[in-house]
């Protein structure tokens, strides 16, 4: 008997919105503090044996959120040797690291007290030389030696018991919530504080270290464009978080700047651009073939064998919880997921079961998707009507939600063909599933950015071209320089 979710019509909209938006922000995060994330497994890491047992747990927890350790014996090596220079260099060269490299395309890293290290495939493809790998990693090592973990869990335990206090105690509800508010506030400004600090430390070491100091500068600049790529506002203008528990990244490109500045000028230090960019060709890039994979409007999922297309001007993102989507504009949304299909149910009885609420018992219809049964309904909230399909294939239920502000017959058309799309794939697409690649290459006299954006198997080639080679709009290309393309 599979486990029974129930979708509150009137909540599903901000659901989709948010967790789309979320989920694109996760590719372009900035370093997590040590206390958020995981870390690397090290040589020896704990000191007391009954230490040992939980950091393993939480290795093979932060393993498990992250797709799994990424094998690259060449990349492991350099990321190894570059935490080494960074440890002899930094305020405790007693401490011991090693550094795995997680199989996820979000852009991250993290550190624990312990020592552990992580790095995201993801991150490492939007880098460009070890100086800036190397201004992560000594960021992360910083959130370790400053203790930020131990001084931010102090810290949230008292914003918890002032919660905690004017939930319980204070009579006057206004006061509470000031009071709430206030170590709300407080809370956020430390993370803040911390991060700047450590990114401040970061640069420092890593200079110490003989690498460029302004490493920190372009990986900064290169995320935030990463950031602008995954989401625009219709406005063009950003949101506002006061409460952030990171600085913006403007803020930290100008703090690690000035940082650098005051240790040499830009142009010394060592980058190692070549050696980097040649452990970096062939890696995996974007999603995972094995947990599925968008390619435009289309959304491939090898493992279980189905695929289907998105409507027109769809924006896809890939989460490990179901398959989110957008249209420009934000009046339309789809999410798809999957579970365990009950063979006593039918499927005109599982829409009405209480799975979403405020379904329409007459609007309920059974239909054919490709050779897969198929049933449909209409669910009505506030301000959103929702066309809710279920097609049951093998013994998985796979269920589309698409919501819209304005019902209309073209836009039912449009989620209709849309759903027919979802099919099974054949063994030889199956076979032929393969993931995009990185590929690095070197610039030919001729060579322009927009020639190698013809070679760019994503979405947005020209933009995105230049942001994982850091490269401004109208940058030239410099002859027998390497530049890394996407490829299938």
């Amino acid at each position: 008997m599979i486990a029974r979710v129930t979708i509150n019509v009137g909540l599903l909209r901000p659901l989709l919105s948010l967790a789309v938006m979320a989920g694109l922000l996760a590719g372009c995060a900035t370093f997590m503090p040590s206390d958020s994330g995981p870390a690397i497994s090290l040589p020896d890491p704990p000191k007391r044996a009954n230490q040992v047992e939980p950091v393993q747990r939480e290795h093979q927890r932060i393993l498990a959120a992250y797709g799994g350790a990424y094998r690259n014996p060449r990349l492991q090596a350099l990321l190894q040797s570059t935490v080494e220079k960074l440890v002899a260099a930094s305020d405790r060269p007693d401490l011991r690291y090693r550094v795995t490299i997680l199989n996820s395309p979000a852009i991250n890293a993290f550190a624990l007290p312990s020592g552990y290290l992580y790095v995201t495939r993801g991150l490492l493809a939007l880098a460009n030389d070890t100086a800036e790998v190397a201004s992560v990693l000594s960021h992360e090592m910083a959130h370790v030696t400053a203790q930020h973990a131990v001084t931010r869990e102090a810290q949230a335990k008292q914003a918890s018991l002032v919660n905690r206090v004017a939930t319980d105690v204070l009579s006057d509800p206004q006061t509470g919530a000031q009071a709430m508010a206030r170590s709300k506030l407080a809370l956020a400004s430390f993370s803040r504080s911390q991060e700047l600090e450590a990114d401040a430390m970061g640069v420092r070491t890593a200079a110490k270290a003989g690498y460029d100091p302004y490493g920190a500068t372009r990986f900064l600049t290169a995320m935030g464009r990463n950031a602008e790529l995954k989401v625009a506002k219709e406005d063009g203008r950003k949101p506002v978080d006061f409460l952030a528990s990171h600085p913006s990244t403007p803020e930290r490109v100008k703090s690690v700047t000035s940082a650098a500045r005051q240790l040499s000028a830009p142009g010394t230090g060592s980058r190692d651009r070549q050696a980097f960019l040649a452990a970096t060709d062939g890696m995996t890039f974007g999603d995972d073939p094995g947990d599925g994979y968008v390619r435009g409007r289309r959304f491939i999922h090898p493992k279980l064998g189905i695929t289907f297309t998105a409507p027109p001007d769809f924006a896809l993102d890939n989460t490990a919880q179901a398959v989110l989507g957008m249209r420009e504009g934000g009046a339309q949304a789809l999410r798809l997921d999957v579970v365990q299909a009950n063979e006593g149910q039918s499927l005109t009885e599982y829409l009405t079961s209480g799975w979403i609420e405020n379904v329409e018992p007459k609007t309920v219809e059974e239909f054919d998707a490709n050779g897969s049964p198929g049933a449909t309904a209409i669910a009505k909230g506030q301000d959103w009507t929702f066309r809710v399909y279920v097609i049951r294939s093998g013994s998985d239920l796979y269920r589309f939600v698409f919501a819209a502000k304005n019902r209309a017959a073209d836009v039912e058309k449009v989620f209709r063909e849309s759903v027919l799309t979802f099919r099974r794939l054949s063994n030889e697409e199956i076979a032929q599933a393969r993931p995009l690649r990185l590929q690095v290459v070197t610039v030919q006299s001729g060579d322009t950015a927009e020639r190698f954006a013809g070679r760019m198997a994503t979405d947005r080639p020209l933009d995105r071209f230049r942001v994982i080679n850091g490269l401004d709009a109208g940058a030239a290309l410099t002859v027998g320089e390497p530049v890394k393309i996407v490829v299938e």
